[in-house]
């Protein structure tokens, strides 16, 4: 039995049996595709093989996946596999799966009553902690420009790559399409943009999701409890640092139900969309991915590389709050863990809790290339030919109004609703890309948190506060 352990501790056989998992994850998740693509040729006729044998293959490989995740013990693996199974279920049981939306919405719920508490008690602690008020200003201004170079790279590669792909031109659209409902998200103009930013009942703030006016409150309260003198500030401090460790605890409990969120999520957007209306606008999904496939490659890891970031490092400590990110089609429902996460990662508390909520509203990356490259395809399928001045202008103007949107679940689709309607364009298109945009979403939303806690690495990185190592 000694020998056994030892055996078992030595770092090469652990290694070795990591590269075995490895493949043989690989190699069901292959087997898993391949029955995958055959059911699609299948449902469409190219193929003709027994519908039965193809959906017992495909549960047999998720079952085995799952028994890899068993194995694991790792609630990244488990997410990851929730949505692999959520699809599949989604795809057999299309009617139940649209019963199972509740599940995921509690999961919501559950986050969304952390993220006030936790923003509060951080940013006060970050900032009255430490008593250095310069250094909160000097965040502020190097968050909001390093915001605003990415942006605009985003929302540049977004215009690019929907030009030279034209996924609009010659796509004929069913009339089934054209009746979907747009939900109801108040987008914001002028300078109601600047207005919102400052609460004017906290409360209500909190009702409402409203992330950057709770950061504006808690910097200001942190700012005050600063300025008292020290029997006054000290206990204020305490209580903070108590209760932002309250809601990391408070966060690793709720996380335990994540994986049944994302199965229950992914299993219902699928049973809801269906193949053909992916058949069918397959070209747009594709564009919106490789284009942000670019803006990470091109943009995002070249930063990492010039800052010298971990990037293998970064990757596995994002990877849990982005999968359920895509899951969810929610930032919010990722902000806790990616903060705990970015901590984890070696930032100092006091940078996490300032740049990376404030990055939901001026850092949403994936949805500022999302509404640039829908706007053209907008234009594109209707037949209207944009001069390149008139697209610039566009991108200009989503510059501006993009900023007024909260992160929550689609509501960039009302946004480019109405960026069509004040640029003369026809608004019926965008019935047809709330179609697929969920899955759209689901891109967009894991490049946004992938943006911000980036951020977050780079503006530690600038305040010298996470060293090269």
């Amino acid at each position: 039995m000694t020998i056994d352990t030892a055996q078992n501790s030595d770092p090469k056989i652990k290694t070795s049996k990591g590269k075995v998992k490895t493949i043989y994850l690989i190699i069901m998740l292959g087997m898993l595709f391949v029955v995958s693509l055959m059911t699609v040729l299948n449902q469409y006729h190219v193929l003709e093989i027994n519908k039965t044998l193809l959906i017992v293959s495909r549960w047999i490989a998720l079952l085995i996946l799952v028994g890899f995740a068993i194995q694991k013990r790792s609630l990244t693996t488990w997410i990851l596999i929730s949505m692999i199974v959520g699809a599949e279920f989604g795809f057999d049981f299309s009617e139940i799966s649209l019963n199972l939306n509740v599940v995921s919405q509690i999961f919501l719920r559950l986050i969304k009553t952390i993220i006030a508490p936790l923003l509060f008690a951080t940013i006060v602690v970050g900032i009255a902690g430490h008593s250095n008020l310069k250094q909160v200003g000097r965040m502020g201004w190097k968050s909001l420009l390093y915001f605003e170079i990415v942006s605009t790279a985003a929302l540049v590669i977004g215009l690019l790559v929907i030009n030279i792909s034209k996924a609009g031109v010659g796509v004929k659209v069913p009339e089934s399409l054209l009746h979907s409902e747009i939900p109801q998200v108040t987008v914001l103009k002028g300078t109601d943009v600047i207005l919102h930013i400052f609460p004017e009942n906290l409360a209500k703030a909190i009702y409402e999701g409203q992330v950057l006016q709770i950061v504006i409150f808690s910097i200001i309260f942190g700012i005050a409890v600063a300025m008292l003198k020290d029997r006054l500030k000290r206990p204020m401090i305490v209580f903070c640092e108590a209760l932002s460790e309250t809601m990391f605890k408070f966060t690793s409990l709720v996380m335990y139900f994540a994986p049944f969120a994302v199965f229950a999520a992914i299993a219902y957007s699928i049973g809801q969309m269906g193949l053909e209306i992916f058949v069918i606008l397959f070209k747009l999904l594709a564009t919106l991915y490789v284009a942000l496939i670019i803006f990470l490659a091109g943009v995002l890891l070249p930063i990492a590389l010039a800052l010298k970031i971990p990037v293998r490092k970064f990757i596995m400590a994002i990877s849990e709050p982005v999968a359920i990110a895509f899951a969810t089609t929610s930032s919010e429902s990722a902000l806790p863990v990616a903060m705990e996460r970015m901590e984890e990662f070696g930032i100092p508390r006091k940078i996490v809790a300032f740049v990376m909520p404030t990055g939901y509203s001026f850092n949403l990356d994936g949805t500022t290339l999302y509404l640039s490259l829908a706007t053209i395809f907008v234009a594109q399928i209707s037949g209207i030919d944009l001069s390149f001045d008139r697209q610039l202008l566009i991108v200009f103007t989503l510059m501006l109004t993009s900023k007024g949107v909260a992160a929550v679940p689609r509501a960039s689709l009302v946004l480019l609703f109405a960026t069509a309607n004040s640029f003369g364009l026809p608004v019926w298109p965008v019935y047809i890309i709330l179609g697929i945009d969920v899955l759209m979403d689901m891109a967009r939303t894991s490049v946004n948190v992938i943006g911000n806690c980036l951020a977050t690495v780079v503006i530690a990185r600038w305040e010298n506060e996470y060293p090269i190592r």
